[in-house]
């Protein structure tokens, strides 16, 4: 009989690729993972391994085993949904990741929406641009917020993706900014030599700024470069520079700025929850995900920019 916890052992060395990853992932020790899957050698009757003195890959009859275990810890999961989906009080840990500013956004409405479930516990952690879907996929997590900047999120894999918002990019500038004059009109063109701040090449955000000025036929500005939207926020309410962020990025609440909108179709992006398919009948997760829809509506009422999907 193949050990379910073993099972989800292989599968996690297949995503992670080698025995030390795999042990810090799950938080076990290097030698207590290769144990484990020598054990699971012998269940299985065949060696899944190829180890050499300094690594270890799989074998196809390895690559054949983490396909089933897929399926099996899949269909194991979409066993306990079922059967706790006839309980009437949600309960249990839901662990939720989310990107920064999603993780900042929602946390206020989640809370109010699920302190009433005495027994269910919420954890939101966050995790960079990219790594939400692996992490659902993975089963680190049940559920995460993403930011989809291309239009790219869809249900794939054994995942479900449930639109949430669209948030487009915002100006935002100094109070005693001329452009914090409503009546003043807007114009990217004019804004060349203004002091841009925008975080660093290659972040999601970074890349959406550089869209919206090619959009105005015109290269981007040289920025100063900051970790954070919310250090880049704090610097403009200081007076140093303006700012294009994302309209969620405002949902913490900072004084001393002014935001204007984009005139047409800005760029932005789409926040969708992401959670397995084989756990979404599952009470604490379907009570979560409601309470996540309930925080986007929240969210589009407070923030104008922003809209329901």
């Amino acid at each position: 009989m193949l050990d379910l916890r073993r099972l989800a052992l292989i599968r996690e060395f297949a995503r992670r690729g080698s025995i030390a990853a795999t042990a810090a992932s799950l938080g076990y020790s290097p030698s207590a993972v290769s144990q484990q899957l020598a054990a699971l050698e012998r269940e299985a009757g065949a060696v899944l391994l190829d180890r050499t003195a300094r690594s270890a890959e799989l074998t196809d009859a390895g690559r054949r085993l983490v396909e089933h275990a897929e399926r099996i810890l899949s269909m194991v999961e979409e066993a306990e949904s079922d059967l706790s989906a006839h309980t009437a009080t949600p309960s249990g840990r839901v662990v939720l990741t989310a990107f920064p500013t999603a993780a900042v956004a929602f946390a206020p409405a989640l809370a109010r929406s699920l302190r009433r479930y005495t027994e269910l516990t919420l954890r939101l952690g966050q995790s960079r641009s990219g790594r939400g879907m692996r992490e659902v996929q993975s089963g680190e997590v049940d559920i995460a917020l993403i930011d989809d900047w291309y239009g790219r999120a869809q249900d794939s894999a054994g995942l479900r993706v449930f639109p949430l918002l669209h948030d487009p990019l915002v100006l935002v500038v100094p109070r005693k900014h001329r452009l914090a004059d409503p009546e003043v009109p807007l114009d990217l063109r004019e804004l060349r030599d203004e002091p841009w701040m925008a975080t660093p090449d290659g972040e999601p955000s970074r890349l959406a700024v550089d869209r919206l000025f090619v959009d105005v036929g015109g290269t981007r500005p040289t920025p100063w470069e900051f970790e954070g939207l919310g250090t880049i926020l704090s610097l403009v309410a200081k007076g140093i520079g303006i700012a294009a962020v994302p309209a969620l990025a405002l949902a913490a609440g900072v004084r001393g700025i002014a935001v204007r909108e984009f005139p047409g179709n800005p760029v932005g992006r789409d926040v969708h929850a992401v959670a397995r398919g084989s756990s979404i009948h599952r009470p604490s997760v379907s009570v979560t995900l409601r309470a996540i829809h309930v925080a986007a509506r929240y969210l589009a009422t407070d923030l104008e920019p922003v809209r329901l999907a």
